[in-house]
């Protein structure tokens, strides 16, 4: 199946008569399976809101480098605060982008498996105080919006709405991150992130109006996403994958970076269960379990992990190798899961 762009879906269709909610669980249902990304148009998430955010993210960024500097991850062991440009692995790539990453505001935990040191306090600019009040309203708003969709795949593949609800009910490990793209592409396009799957749930991603560089693999092609006006691009993750044997599809995606003289803001919400939970794996009706494919490889061939939290320290080792040196050496010198 040939596609140009990705398909757009309204969730409020679900609150319009059972007929069209059976519709719409059956189009995100198809749409997942198929493509694993889509345009979602009609959530409710106040523009207020999102211009708030987007306003205060651009704030952030024109901050003077030593604000930003003060809240850098190397003095986070959670890998929190901001990474600076260039400091960001994909496959042991670069990519060209500076961040501010934010999780759940938690007290840090002693012992327990390693991944329960990603557990902790998130890092906020003294220069900046309305960041936290933002976020904190942006993390509730889309938590809620995640879990309406998560319960909808749920019904939509023959499951209780709330399956997935224990993994997420007491203690989610939800991530944002606000991230600027400078421009440094010319004629050749560079990289601003490398392609790779999400290794979550779901992701709720906001991409500032009229900018694009997002991109979808399908089918051996690669789909642009531009920002659609009111729209948040949605995209399962692994562990999403992995509870329906492969039947919903968690898809490749990278961004090129803007060209010379531009930049653009993104900010992905990726939904995730808590760091110990594993996600249950669905029995899924004879006629959709016919389609499952199994698990993809990911691009490292690192298999998924049954427990969240292995697969996200996983990746934050990897990710920020500067980070793990200072606060996890330890862990850098054990063999790798698999």
């Amino acid at each position: 199946m040939s596609l140009d762009s990705l398909p757009i879906l309204d969730i409020s269709e679900l609150d319009q008569g059972e007929a069209a909610a059976s519709e719409f669980r059956a189009k995100l249902r198809q749409v997942t399976h198929d493509v694993g990304f889509f345009y979602l148009v009609g959530h409710g998430i106040p523009q207020e809101l999102i211009d708030e955010v987007l306003d205060v993210s651009w704030r952030f960024f024109a901050l003077p480098e030593a604000d930003k500097l003060a809240i850098e991850n190397v003095h986070s062991p959670q890998f929190r605060g901001y990474t600076r440009t260039g400091e960001e692995l994909t496959n042991g790539a670069v990519d060209w982008r500076e961040q501010i990453d934010i999780g759940e505001e938690r007290a840090t935990v002693d012992g327990g498996p390693a991944f329960q040191r990603l557990e902790g306090p998130n890092l906020w600019p003294e220069a900046l105080p309305e960041l936290e009040a933002a976020i904190t309203r942006w993390r509730q708003e889309l938590s809620a919006l995640a879990l309406r969709l998560l319960r909808t795949w749920a019904v939509a593949l023959g499951s209780p709405a709330d399956v997935f609800d224990a993994a997420f009910a007491d203690h989610p490990f939800s991530l944002i991150k606000i991230v600027r793209y400078p421009g440094t592409s010319d004629d050749v396009a560079q990289q601003g992130v490398g392609a790779h799957r999400d290794g979550g749930v779901l992701t709720l991603l906001l991409v500032e109006p009229g900018k694009g560089g997002l991109q979808v693999e399908h089918e051996g092609d690669w789909i642009d996403a531009p920002s659609i006006p009111g729209a948040f691009v949605v995209n399962i993750g692994e562990m999403l994958e992995l509870a329906t044997d492969g039947y919903l599809k968690a898809t490749l995606h990278r961004v090129e970076s803007p060209r010379i003289g531009t930049d653009r803001i993104s900010i992905p919400f990726f939904f995730n269960p808590a760091l110990d939970s594993t996600v249950p794996r669905l029995e899924l009706p004879a006629e959709l379990q016919a389609e499952a494919r199994g698990l993809s490889s990911d691009p490292t061939n690192s298999p998924i992990l049954e427990t969240y939290g292995d697969n996200a320290l996983r990746y934050r080792l990897r990710a920020h190798p500067n980070v793990a040196a200072i606060h996890h050496a330890d862990l850098l010198s054990r063999p790798a899961a698999s």
